[in-house]
């Protein structure tokens, strides 16, 4: 058997045969022809023509421990369209100096390690790693991720000092991340629903958000018909909030009913869940309700609000809430009358959250994904960088290696 036909087989470069190999210092080199006569243009255009035409080496896959390269003659063309370009080979793609063989197993490997170590595994550069990771993504990352979306979420991370933030846009259902954009302001929300077109706008039903107005204004703007659900984890903090300033305004008193290590105990049985309260928790919130009974209001009210999150059914969430509303209003207690005001004016996107049954947990999950996404890759040189390899690891980007193929 000759070494081309060999090679030939072994490699089986798409749309292309093996014409010599040569053993440099550097490495294997593979000579290879391109087996289709009509050359194309990134764009899709086709010829035969060519303006002009240079060697160019790329770098494949290691053979054992060698290095190989692959070289071949490209060609640029003058294209009716887009005037001079290199064009297109099936074996790399467009600007790359690595094939696609190579650079899927540096995505499959990015995926699932630091870019550090995929870079010494596979001796390349660690530069050379995040371009590669910028292209895959390119390449799968298309307009049919956005297909499908009916509830979403929308949440924000900082990825650097100084307030900079990333906007991020994420589907329920699939719990992929279909959207980041840079910064935390209406526009970079407003991209993504003019990314989405007015078709697929139309089929938003839900959006889950926290309690700020800069989401809020840009989504009820663009889908008007979409019930925004403000996380529950957000209405609950600030009722923690406003029991941690009814708490600060209490003091223990000299009537020698509660110790002063019961009373810094205290502020764990105000905070805890009533459910998950031991008994000696239970016995100071007793002791509250006989000495102290505004801090045992608030408290009440607290749990009165967490139970419409967790046992009130959806078809009754409405006149909890009502309920809860007057309570607090009339218990004269400052931080929680302030509270019901605020609730009031957000009536219905609180209660759309329990009845759609939307919070934004998964987002907080994502989010959480992508701090390791950052401490595992130790800085990234740009925002576009890190937000490859958050779409790349979460937004379900398929790399395919090529012992799958």
């Amino acid at each position: 058997m000759r070494v081309s036909t060999a090679f030939n087989r072994m490699l089986a470069i798409p749309g292309a045969f093996v014409r010599t190999v040569n053993f440099a210092p550097e490495g294997v080199v593979v000579e290879i022809g391109a087996r289709a006569r009509r050359r194309r243009c990134p764009c899709g255009y086709t010829t035969r023509a060519c303006y002009d035409t240079r060697h160019r080496r790329w770098r494949h896959l290691d053979l054992g421990s060698c290095q190989l390269f692959l070289e071949s003659e490209i060609a640029r063309l003058d294209c009716p369209s887009c005037e001079v370009r290199t064009e297109q080979v099936p074996w790399a793609r467009p600007g790359a100096r690595h094939t696609k063989d190579f650079e899927d197993v540096v995505a499959w490997l990015a995926q699932r390690s630091d870019k550090t170590s995929v870079a010494r595994l596979l001796r390349c550069s660690w530069e050379a790693v995040d371009h590669i990771v910028t292209r895959v993504v390119d390449e799968h990352l298309d307009t049919s991720r956005l297909d499908g979306l009916y509830r979403i979420g929308v949440d924000e991370i900082s990825y650097t000092r100084g307030h900079r933030y990333f906007t991020v846009v994420a589907d329920h259902d699939r719990g992929k991340v279909v959207w980041v954009a840079t910064g935390r302001d209406s526009r970079a929300l407003a991209g993504f629903y003019e990314a989405l077109g007015e078709e697929r706008r139309a089929r938003i039903e839900a959006v889950s958000m926290d309690l700020g107005s800069i989401y809020r204004s840009v989504t009820e703007s663009f889908v008007p018909h979409a019930a925004v659900c403000f996380d529950p984890f957000h209405v609950i903090q600030l009722a923690n909030r406003a029991l941690d300033h009814v708490y600060g305004a209490s003091r223990p008193g000299t009537d020698g009913l509660i110790t002063a290590k019961q009373w810094r105990a205290a502020r764990y049985a105000l905070r805890a869940g009533a459910e998950r309260l031991a008994e000696d928790k239970r016995q100071i919130l007793n002791q509250f309700r006989r000495t102290r009974y505004q801090l045992w209001r608030a408290w009440e009210l607290k749990e009165m609000l967490r139970d419409l999150y967790r046992v009130v059914e959806p078809a009754n969430a409405r006149a909890h809430l009502t309920a809860w509303l007057r309570s607090a209003s009339l218990s004269r207690i400052g931080p929680f009358v302030l509270l019901a005001r605020q609730l009031r004016r957000h009536f219905d996107r609180v209660v759309a959250a329990v009845e759609w049954g939307l919070s934004n947990s998964r987002l907080e999950g994502i989010n959480g994904k992508i701090r390791v996404i950052q401490r595992r890759g130790y800085g990234y040189p740009s925002p576009r960088s890190l937000a490859s390899m958050i779409y790349l690891c979460l937004g379900g980007v398929t790399v395919t290696r090529p012992t799958e193929r």
